[in-house]
């Protein structure tokens, strides 16, 4: 049991000073400053100061206390078999919108994973709805000040909040937003929008009550809510049409120029599936304040535009000859297709085909690239012209990973349709670079980013061409 106690390391980076200490891979960290560690939060708090005392079991069962005198914030270069050094908290509700309920059944454990984890929240932006939250959770978001703490809200009708998650306790959960806010805790919120449920009167009130957590609270973002085919048992939710798109922006845009009057920030932001169901163009650059919430697809079309035109304008003479396709889903396919034509108009002697991928797999109300399966691009570009490599937006691939959302690998999708696939990142730029430059990464330049090398024989894998 003794041997159990205790945060299990996992690798020691170079040049770091849990290297310079003896420090390695397969050792334990049981204690800082004499305390056990909870968790990754109260291991990062403990490291902070300028002299420390830590106590290591080494693989063999001896313990070392280790005194170190470093700079205030320095890390030690440790990374946790687990990285919370905890397990993960899952989530206990059922909302009415899940995405992981409307998964089809057979596919990898880890997608049927509904974390509900605070720390999850402040570490990788995750929302959270505090259902799953105690009492001492709070204190310690207070007590680190951990910041932004990222809010799946979606009503405060509390009575509401207990229908759409499924859960008795989800409307006195609301009142942890108001001591956070008291202590002075960013925040950011999320309202997945379900129609005939939390829209209209409830989504005006739910902005106006959010809004008085100003300016703690930066940023609120109204989502609509993914619908798969696999909806059989589930609560009966509609599709949002282009009439209803187009008065919830309306809504949400009768409130920004007051919001912003008064603190600066524009606050409630309509994503981007909002605006291409409407038919509208995207908001300007500065009403994203920054764009607080890119990661939750507000400002992601208007971004990307806007870095690829910019990348475009700063390139000049280019006469090489380019043959390459794009494949994306159809949320960005229009704006994908439009900043191609901008290449070929400036650049003849580039060709760009751009397909737009159909979601078979979860079905076509579902448009974002995020949700793309390797077969459905499979089969939906076999037989198709795809010139001398295929660009495919970095997300399609599981994160640090060559494997799609079904399994597949990026090398069985490049074997099938016999071609180069190129991974690009979310930039403009790098879009434009995919098109006109042979751009070769390996897992070692960037590792959610990089092309499975198949052609170009005379170039060195990891170099870069600009």
């Amino acid at each position: 049991m003794e041997q159990n106690r205790g945060h299990h390391i996992k690798k020691v980076n170079s040049d770091s000073i849990a290297e310079e200490l003896g420090i390695e891979a397969g050792d334990s960290l049981l204690a800082i400053n004499g305390e056990e560690i909870e968790d990754i939060f109260d291991y990062h708090y403990m490291i902070n100061d300028q002299y420390i005392e830590v106590l290591i079991r080494k693989s063999d069962g001896e313990e070392w206390i280790l005194e170190i005198d470093k700079e205030y914030d320095e890390d030690l270069g440790i990374e946790f078999e687990q990285g919370l050094m905890d397990d993960y908290k899952s989530c206990t509700n059922k909302c009415m919108f899940c995405f992981i309920d409307q998964m089809p059944k057979g596919m990898r454990e880890t997608l049927y994973f509904k974390d509900d984890d605070s720390r999850l929240s402040f570490l990788q932006g995750n929302y959270i709805t505090l259902t799953n939250m105690k009492d001492k959770d709070i204190e310690r978001i207070i007590k680190y000040h951990l910041c932004p703490i990222n809010i799946s809200v979606h009503t405060t009708n509390p009575d509401l909040r207990c229908k759409m998650l499924h859960n008795r306790f989800a409307g006195d959960a609301l009142k942890k937003i108001d001591t956070l806010s008291e202590n002075c805790i960013e925040m950011n919120g999320q309202i997945v929008l379900c129609k005939g449920v939390n829209d209209k009167d409830e989504l005006k009130r739910t902005i106006e009550d959010l809004s008085k957590y100003l300016p703690h609270m930066r940023s609120v973002s109204v989502v609509p809510s993914g619908l798969t085919k696999f909806r059989d048992g589930l609560y009966p939710l509609e599709l949002f049409k282009k009439e209803d798109a187009c008065e919830i922006i309306d809504l949400i845009e009768s409130y920004q120029n007051d919001f912003y009057d008064k603190f600066g920030l524009h606050f409630i932001q309509a994503s981007d599936e909002w605006y291409i169901l409407a038919e509208r163009d995207f908001p300007e650059e500065e009403r994203y304040d920054g764009y607080i919430q890119l990661e939750n697809g507000v400002g992601m079309m208007r971004l990307l535009q806007d870095e690829y035109i910019e990348a475009l304008e700063a390139v000049e003479n280019f006469s090489e000859k380019r043959s390459v396709s794009i494949a994306t889903g159809t949320l960005a396919y229009d704006l994908i297709f439009k900043l191609a034509e901008m290449t070929q108009n400036k650049f003849p002697t580039v060709e760009i085909k751009v397909y737009k991928i159909y979601n078979d797999f979860f079905g076509h109300s579902i448009t974002v690239s995020g949700l793309l399966t390797g077969q459905d691009i499979k089969k939906q570009l076999l037989e198709k012209e795809l010139g001398d490599k295929l660009i495919l937006p970095g997300n399609v691939l599981r994160s640090g990973e060559d494997v799609f959302l079904d399994d597949m690998h990026l090398k069985e999708l490049a074997d099938s349709l016999q071609t180069q696939i190129c991974v690009a990142k979310s930039s403009g730029k790098d879009l434009l670079n995919n098109i006109l430059y042979d751009v070769l990464y390996d897992k070692s330049y960037n590792e959610a980013n990089y092309v499975y090398v198949k052609c170009f024989p005379d170039r060195k894998l990891g170099e870069k061409y600009e």
